[in-house]
Order: C-alpha cells, then structure tokens, then sequence
C-alpha cells in the first residue's frame, strides 16, 4: 500500500509567486534560462539551472554550480521569497489547459516504496543524469521540483478536492510561456490531512508519468543519509520526496514523435519501398496528416506526407511492450532501416512532443535540417500502468505529459 505524508512546504509568498515560478529544470536550456531569468534576482532558475549565474557557456555540471544552487537557495529563503509553512500540509495544485484542467495533491512520497516496487516505473534512467540531480538535492538537502505520479481513480479524493477547489486558491495565474492556468490550493484541516493519508494507504500502487531520474536522485539521497545516521529509524524527513499525484483519468500522454538526420544511404524511392514490406504505406499530399487510430503512422518526406499502418505480423498484441507503436516504428523503421540503435544517444535522431504540433515536424525537414519525420499515435495511461504492473519498461521517448509541473510552488526539504 502507498505511504504519503504531509509536509512543511517552502513557497513563496503569494505576491510573489509569479515571480519565483518557473518552468521545470529539464524542459529548456541554459541559454533560454537565462534569457527568462533576465531582471529578476526571484527566478527559480538561479536554484534549478544556477550555471545562469556564470558567464555565458559555463556548463550545468560545472562544480561551481552546485553550491551556487544551495546559496541561492539559502538566499532566497532569508530575503523571504521562500517561506516555510508553520505545519506539515497536503496541497492542490490544478493545470488548465484549453478545457481541461487536471487536479493533483501534492505529498511526501516514501522512498522506500520507490524501492519496494508500489511506486512503479515504466522507463530506464541513465546514470550521469542521475548523479546531476542526486548532487542537486544532497547540496540543497531538499526536493527543489516535485516528482509527477498517477494514482488510481479514488471518489474520496476526488470529493475532498473538489470542496477545496470550491473555494479561494492561494495562487492563482497564467503561467507566461505555456499560457496555462495554474492553481494551488492548502489542505490544511486535521481531518482532510487524515484523509489523504489514508485513502492513499489504500491504493496499491502509484506510478511514475514523469521524473523518473529525480525519483531514482531522491532515493539514493536517502541511502546516504541512512547510512551516515547511527539512529536512523526510517521516518525521517529524508525518507520521502515530493510528487504530485493525479488521478490517471484526468491525464493526456501527447504523441512523440521522431525526426532523423539522413535515409542511411537510401534514396527516397528505396526507403519507401523497404517500409511498404512492414506498413501498408497511402501518399497523403501536401496537407499535415495525423495517425487517426494505434498502428497508424504519418510519415513526411521530401514535401509529402504518407500514411503508415502496420501489417499483421509487424506487432504482438498480447506483448504490452509489443503492441505499442513506438516499438513497432523502433523495430522496422528506424533500426532496421535507418540503422538507428539507441535511441537515446544516437545523434541522427531526435524528439520532438506532440503540444508542439505536427507542423514542427514539417518545418524541420523542410529547413533542411531533418530529412525525414514520423508522427505516432499516443499511448494512453492503462497501456502505461499495464506494462508498469509487470514490471517491463518502455522504451525510450516513449510518452510525452502536458501541461508541464511549474516550479517553485512548493518544496520539500529533506529535514
């Protein structure tokens, strides 16, 4: 069963919220940091992208950088544009996109159930990012951004949030480059704590959507902190990490999709022959075509666009890794006849999330910049918890979550 606690949450004040407020530590680089940051000593950025604070071209992993981070931490905390809560609180925290708007509690995640398996991954974490985000949290002793999570669906939550968001949020605003609401609410009454805490004692798992690096960074904090405290008994502040957790009904995993360098040597005629041995492949036109169903792929090349769907015998539906589309486009379009092996280091290929739109793909083959695009269908959040379930992982690039967390809501500090 999940365990979850309460926390003294680190904010800033509410006049000052949009100024702190940043997007996530991983969405952008240090040159577009830098250029938010501009003018405003407030930005969370000098904590979770500190290189903005040496000259131009220094790197993120610098050693300078790290306790940069952990001074501006400090230094954010006595100017008082970062003030701890007097008591340990859930909160909510909603994201309105378009229509939508999704509703997550924000909670001390427990460590050990990271390592047990309830907290469940679906995706590899590669070791040098790992070790960046493990020096973040140990030099700051906190959990700066929050980890996201699915949980299932749960009515008591449900109703709990519901009342809360009935009423006054503490923040409120329009988040000034995704053009998203965001909103957090405090659950601050004795009974609605116990509630929370218990209704998550209930769930059998939780699943990671997003943050898979900073989860594995959180638990191995927490083994060094074990192992240099003589009287370490497990419940220490150390021993959770902060997430957002949403109910899964109320998320949208988005497309990614894929855009190579070169055809390995093909021509365009050859290339499209060797797909059409694994898709039944439909010349589209000029007009952006979308995949409309799973094992339908849009491919652009050469100012085309084509429709892909995948033969009989291309996937294994009763694989849960099998059946999805990014394998099936992984397998026979871009190892086999690409000859691209690992996606997550091969530097003929790159990524781009569905928010951006279809068009993006054609303006970077267009440009010259990329020769071909593929466009897939997204997975959804049960093929994400069945392969979670048993235990398999994804493979790379494989999901993309929007609306991104905004940082500097709150933070966790690991004492």
């Amino acid at each position: 069963m999940a365990i979850v606690k309460p926390f003294k949450g680190i904010r800033p004040p509410k006049d000052l919220v949009e100024k702190v407020e940043s997007r996530p530590y991983d969405v952008l680089d240090s040159a577009e940091a830098r250029a938010e940051a501009e003018g405003n000593p407030m930005s969370l950025y000098h904590i979770i992208r500190p290189e903005i604070d040496f000259p131009e071209g220094t790197d993120e992993h610098d050693p300078r950088v790290y306790p940069k981070a952990a001074e501006n931490f400090a230094l954010f905390q006595k100017n008082g544009w970062l003030v701890q809560d007097p008591k340990e609180y859930y909160y909510i925290y909603a994201q309105t996109m378009g229509e939508k708007t999704q509703y997550g509690l924000v909670v001390g995640a427990y460590v050990e159930d990271y390592m047990s398996g309830v907290i469940k991954k679906h995706e590899l974490t590669r070791a040098d990012k790992e070790e960046d985000r493990m020096k973040h949290v140990r030099v700051n002793n906190a959990n700066i951004e929050p980890v996201f999570f699915a949980f299932p669906d749960n009515k008591v939550l449900d109703e709990l949030v519901s009342r809360y968001a009935a009423g006054k949020p503490e923040y409120d605003f329009i988040a000034p480059i995704d053009g998203f609401r965001h909103r957090l609410w405090i659950v601050d009454k004795d009974e609605d704590i116990a509630t929370v805490t218990a209704e998550f004692a209930k769930m059998p798992a939780m699943y990671i959507a997003d943050g898979h690096h900073r989860s594995a960074a959180a638990a191995r904090v927490c083994a060094e902190k074990a192992q240099q405290n003589p009287h370490h008994q497990g419940n220490e502040e150390y021993n959770y990490f902060m997430a957002v957790c949403f109910p899964a009904n109320q998320l949208t995993i988005f497309d990614y999709n894929r855009v190579v360098k070169d055809l390995n040597g093909l021509s365009p005629e050859e290339f499209l022959k060797a797909v059409s041995k694994y898709f039944d492949v439909e010349k589209k036109g000029a007009d952006i075509y979308k995949p409309c169903a799973l094992h339908n792929f849009a491919l652009y090349l050469e100012g085309e666009w084509y429709s892909l769907t995948a033969k009989p015998g291309t996937y294994d539906d009763s694989d849960p890794i099998g059946v999805l589309d990014v394998t099936i486009s992984s397998d026979h379009i871009l190892h086999e006849i690409l000859g691209i092996g690992d996606l997550r280091k091969d530097k003929r290929i790159d990524f781009v999330g569905g928010i951006r739109g279809l068009g993006e793909l054609k303006r970077r083959v267009d440009s010259g910049e990329m020769k071909v695009a593929l466009a897939l269908y997204p997975v959804t959040m049960q093929q994400l918890m069945a392969i979670a379930d048993e235990g398999k992982i994804m493979p790379p690039k494989t999901t993309w979550f929007e609306p991104k967390l905004r940082s500097g809501l709150v933070i966790h500090k690991l004492e």
